[in-house]
């Protein structure tokens, strides 16, 4: 989360997203050193929400060349009712943010952030493994279809990390939880290396 030192004459990329994406900066860094000045939000992006109250200051006064950015995981999780993170609905929970309000915040911020960078790439959502706390499986992919609707709207490309994390899930994700092992997230860092390079050469 440390702000990096820029190397003047590449182009500046910002990753915008949760602990999942904490977990890939690093190694994509390392995959696009001296190719890319990656930074990325000096926080957890959270839900939507969390995104609108904090976006302009994410954004700062730069001119962005591409920005690669995902909310989901944090919208879609079940609160208690008085904050508390992580109630199972069994409990009482509910979702932090229900899904017609994700897909509205998703439009404001990819309106502000339009306005700020060349390109956007949309990072679908990761899959919930069985048993994950206060998540339920098959919500990912509620919340990624409302997203799609969003970013075919605005024309935005989408990388897909949902299947290749599906396809892999008992070898890269922890078991009943969201979050990678250090090799799984290594394996989701050539993924996102790989896009942003594709796309900066457009």
């Amino acid at each position: 989360m440390t702000p990096i030192e820029e190397v003047n004459g590449l182009p500046n990329v910002l990753i915008i997203g949760d602990s999942i994406s904490i977990g890939y900066t690093l190694p994509t860094r390392a995959l696009l050193k001296e190719k890319v000045n990656l930074h990325r939000i000096p926080t957890n992006g959270g839900p939507t929400t969390k995104g609108l109250s904090e976006i302009e200051k994410w954004l700062g006064n730069k001119k962005w060349d591409l920005i690669h950015f995902n909310w989901g995981l944090h919208d879609l999780k079940f609160m208690g009712k008085d904050g508390t993170n992580l109630v199972p609905k069994e409990k009482g929970g509910v979702v932090q943010v229900p899904l017609a309000d994700y897909e509205k915040n998703l439009e404001k911020l990819v309106f502000r952030m339009k306005k700020s960078a060349k390109q956007l790439v949309w990072r679908n959502t990761t899959p919930i493994p069985p048993g994950s706390r206060a998540r339920y499986v098959g919500d990912s992919i509620k919340y990624n279809d409302a997203a799609a609707r969003v970013m075919k709207k605005h024309n935005i490309p989408t990388l897909d990390l949902f299947t290749p994390s599906k396809n892999n899930m008992k070898d890269w994700m922890r078991k009943a939880d969201v979050h990678y092992y250090p090799h799984g997230s290594q394996a989701l860092a050539g993924l996102v290396a790989k896009d942003i390079l594709k796309r900066l050469k457009k």
